[in-house]
Formats: C-alpha cells, structure tokens, sequence
C-alpha cells in the first residue's frame, strides 16, 4: 500500500476513533493507582533512586501518576525508567509520545524499529526500539505503551483498543513504560541488557493496567 494511502487510512481510523469515544463518553470507575505507588524498587541485582520530575513538566503532559527511577547495579551501565500513567483520555489528554517528546528536549533519533521482548506470559511482544544522540552522548530507548494486559509499540493500535475499551469496559486508562540506558560498552550489550531489564519489569508493569 503506497504511504500516502496508509497515512490517510491512519489518519482516518484516529479521528474516526475520537468522535465515537466522544460519542460515548461518561464517567469511569474509580481506578486503583496502587501498582503506581508500590512499583518495586529493585529488579533481581538492579536497585533504584527516585529521579524527580519538574511539576511544570508533569502538568505540561497531563500524567495523572508516574514512576520515575534510575536503576544500576555494579559493573553496568544504569537504566532510566519512566512510567507514565493516565487515568482517563476521555477529556482530551492523551500519552504523549516519546517520538515528539525526545527531539523537544535535544534528542535526535538516529535509528528506530521495533525489538521483540519476552513478555510476562512468556509469549514474545514487540516494543519500540530507538537509539538516540545528543552531541556525542549516545543511548538507546525501549518503549511501549501498557493498557489492560496488553503491550502495545503501535500508537494507532494504543488508540483504536483505547476506544473499544471504552466501549467494552468504560475505561481508557494506560500507561507509557520506557527504559533508556547509554551505549556502553557496545550497541549490541547494551539493546541485550535493556530488553533484558524490560522483561523482568514487565509483570510488574502489567499490572498498572491491568485487564
């Protein structure tokens, strides 16, 4: 299909999308933002420190709970993860991506694709996978997006199950998880030890939206 075509296609399942969860929208049900809270702070030899946000940050992006932390462990390079979480998208704040968020804050993509991980039912999933630089600071980033059991790397596909749980469920909560580690000491330690960290976070993150 010419990318024209797919862009309109897209283009028109997004608004499409919009107008039916305006159509239907009312009020959701309380949410449980406890896994939030109580996200665990060591991963196996991984321990965290908290990484405060900017309040103008956090009321720029509309996130309604988030996790912020570095992790490391001796003899690696540290891992930031970043969990953002939203309780509705009903009143027109939605995740923001971090394809728009990294090159505002000096980060330019040098390559992007998607990385297939080991999910926490042990079935494979596909996350988003890009390597980023900021002058001669190199990292890599693991992103994806976490809604009601399921692990999304697509934004169109994050926003048509959007609707259908609204339908379905009256919810549309979900959450960004991204993880962003240096390149050290070579592109392909680092990506294994990312996805490696990624799958040992997944249960846990799994269960800030869950099913």
């Amino acid at each position: 299909m010419p990318a024209n075509i797919r862009f309109w296609v897209a283009f028109g399942l997004l608004l499409g999308a919009a107008v039916l969860l305006h159509a239907v929208s009312h009020g959701e049900p309380p949410v449980d933002t406890h896994a939030v809270a109580s996200f665990p702070q060591t991963f196996g030899g991984w321990r965290s420190q908290t990484v405060p946000i900017d309040k103008a940050i956090i009321e720029a992006i509309g996130v309604d709970d988030y996790v912020s932390r570095i992790y490391a462990q001796p003899n690696q390079a540290p891992v930031l993860l970043y969990i953002g979480y939203y309780k509705t998208q009903r009143t027109g704040v939605t995740i923001h991506s971090p394809k728009n968020c990294l090159p505002g804050s000096g980060w330019e993509p040098v390559t992007s694709s998607r990385l297939q991980i080991r999910g926490p039912d042990g079935k494979p999933a596909l996350v988003n996978f890009y390597v980023i630089e900021k002058g001669l600071d190199r990292q890599l980033v693991l992103y994806w997006y976490q809604s009601h059991g399921r692990i999304i790397a697509s934004e169109y596909w994050g926003k048509i199950y959007m609707v259908l749980d609204a339908l379905r469920l009256n919810r549309t909560d979900a959450a960004l998880v991204r993880v962003t580690s240096p390149v050290f000491p070579d592109e392909p330690q680092s990506r294994a030890r990312l996805a490696a960290f990624a799958e040992q976070i997944l249960p846990a993150a799994a269960q800030i939206s869950p099913k």
